[in-house]
């Protein structure tokens, strides 16, 4: 046997005995056992509280928003994509904290920035920089709710 091999020999297997050893103790027991996650982390999440109250619960109050939403481009949107998790509001409807109407280029260019990655059919895309420079938000002309609808 060659002297590097009786060298690097030992030296391997010390460095897979290191590393079963740190595996043991750095991955967690639940890890593999429902595919390649963390199994104990479901039951985690679960305990955290909800911060979303969904579509529907924003429609039972504010109706003619949503029969506008409901004929414009926004429509499969759900309403807290623009306006913020809102489950406290839900509860408390003079909670206001969460109720986020940023109209702002930066925001709605979020979604409508130019971008060769999203489809034309999907999403309606502008240059934000150079799209209506004398106007700072979006929402100064455009409804959200109903977009094509110009504001006067």
């Amino acid at each position: 046997m060659p002297v590097q091999l009786k060298t690097l020999l030992p030296l391997f297997a010390l460095f897979i005995l290191i590393f079963l050893i740190a595996r043991h103790f750095l991955i967690p027991e639940s890890f593999g056992k429902y595919g390649h996650y963390r199994a104990d982390s479901m039951d985690e999440i679960a305990v955290l509280p909800i911060h979303y109250a969904g579509k529907s619960v924003c429609i039972e109050c504010h109706d003619t928003e949503a029969e506008m939403l409901e004929s414009d481009q926004h429509a499969g949107l759900s309403c807290e994509i623009c306006h913020g998790p809102n489950a406290k509001h839900a509860d408390d409807y003079d909670v206001k904290e969460f109720l986020v109407k940023d109209g702002s280029r930066i925001f709605c260019g979020r979604c409508h920035a130019v971008n060769a990655a999203r489809k034309l059919e999907n999403v309606i895309q502008v240059d934000v920089v150079e799209h209506h420079p004398e106007k700072e938000n979006c929402t100064d002309c455009h409804n959200p709710h109903a977009v094509w609808e110009i504001k006067e």
